[in-house]
């Protein structure tokens, strides 16, 4: 059976290709995906390639499947699976499988699946660590948004402070605390936020920062909430001391309990400690590119103030699960994050120039033929336009709808 997919060959070498699928083994499943969303991972992917350490050696003779936000249909389950999954059944797949034995993971490493395929075979150690959920929701593109809030439900959740008159810790940000997320309009930032005021443990004060006012006009707008205070912040050309100033008057002086970095910069995850109240915790959220990236840390707080430490990389099987069922449910409305739309075709050019490109995030549909849409500028008399304006402007079950029905089906010359 044959499939089309964009496979990573080497430093920024991606190639769409047709390729054989083997037959499924009894422990595996065969499978379509219908959607995938863009993280800037792929892009750090592509631009390290075999330096990366998800990477099989030798990716020009071994090329991997990338794409790991993705969702889509069940088509044949190997027998050791049919007691728990069926065809016809729509999936999410949690790519960190969080083995010991080896870095691999779906959307990396494996020449058979990633989310940039029209098929794919799931292999069986995805199933063994409960990394394949039942999908409930809408649409496929709320699916394929399940892995990146799973990365946000990782972080709050990673997130400690003491028990009064103990040394041990209640896990979770703090409830009615002050929480700040430095650089947090971007698409991670947004499903934070998102998730920050409608999640069961909910901050007294959100204070959100950029540099960009646009973006943070946008985030006022998108996430209104009547429980949590909202403060948007631009720090554009301000010094790291007049940030402080500024984020600390934000909150009466009070310092934060929750701090996450959403940027990888020096002098701000440096800031983002000292913003820090007692028993305050910094998240390094952001993923470094640069393996020896250090920044300054007050040991003093630490020993006296009890400040800590905090970091996730990905989410889990269970983060997934818990994101797929809050999505499925109405909770948060994912589209939010969603600015530009493509075909598969478009993939490769759109991952290696995401930084540049701008925006939210890039959601593929790997069966489908068309050029990178930015949803800003679709034409407002189009058919697509009048449904975006349908729903305020939004991605939508029936703009994804429109889309698999009108767009013509990938095909590689």
């Amino acid at each position: 059976m044959e499939s089309i997919g964009l496979r990573i060959h080497g430093k920024e070498d991606l190639r769409i290709e047709k390729f054989e699928l083997p037959e499924i083994k009894d422990d595996e499943i065969l499978a379509t995906v219908v959607s995938d969303t863009m993280c800037m991972s792929s892009w750090k992917l592509a631009k390290e390639g075999e330096d990366h350490k998800k990477t099989p050696n030798n990716l020009n003779n071994n090329p991997a499947l990338i794409g790991h936000e993705f969702a889509g249909k069940i088509l044949k389950v190997g027998k050791k699976w049919r007691q728990a999954f069926s065809a016809g059944e729509d999936y999410v797949i949690q790519p960190n499988l969080a083995r010991d034995d080896t870095p691999f993971v779906p959307g990396y490493s494996y020449p058979y699946i990633g989310g940039d395929a029209t098929l794919i075979v799931i292999p069986n150690e995805v199933m063994e660590l409960s990394c394949l959920i039942p999908f409930h929701g809408q649409a496929y593109y709320e699916g394929s948004l399940c892995e990146p809030l799973s990365c946000v439900i990782a972080a709050f959740d990673a997130q400690f402070h003491l028990i009064p008159h103990t040394y041990n810790h209640k896990m979770g940000i703090r409830e009615n605390g002050n929480l700040l997320l430095l650089g947090g309009t971007g698409p991670m930032g947004l499903l934070a936020i998102d998730y920050a005021i409608h999640a069961e443990v909910k901050p007294k004060t959100l204070v959100v920062t950029d540099i960009n006012q646009a973006k943070l006009d946008r985030a006022k707008k998108l996430y209104p909430s009547d429980e949590v205070e909202m403060v948007f912040i631009n720090v554009n050309n301000l010094s790291i001391e007049e940030q402080k100033n500024l984020l600390l008057k934000a909150v009466n002086n009070e310092g934060y309990d929750d701090v996450f970095t959403l940027i990888s910069v020096a002098p701000i995850v440096t800031l983002a400690g000292e913003l820090l109240r007692a028993d305050g915790c910094l998240n390094q959220f952001a993923g470094p590119v640069n393996k020896d990236f250090k920044a300054t840390l007050n040991f003093y707080d630490v020993h006296y103030n009890f400040t800590h430490v905090a970091g996730t990389s990905g989410g889990n099987a269970a983060n997934e699960a818990k994101a797929a069922e809050i999505i499925a449910s109405g909770k948060l409305n994912v589209a939010k994050v969603i600015t530009h739309v493509l075909g598969l075709d478009a993939a490769a050019e759109t991952t290696l120039n995401q930084p540049s490109i701008g925006g939210g995030k890039k959601l593929t549909y790997p069966t489908k033929q068309f050029t990178r849409i930015d949803l800003a500028k679709v034409d407002p008399t189009t058919t697509l336009g009048k449904i975006l304006a349908k729903h305020n402007g939004l991605w939508s079950p029936e703009a994804e709808q429109w889309i698999l029905k009108n767009m013509p089906d990938i095909t590689v010359i």
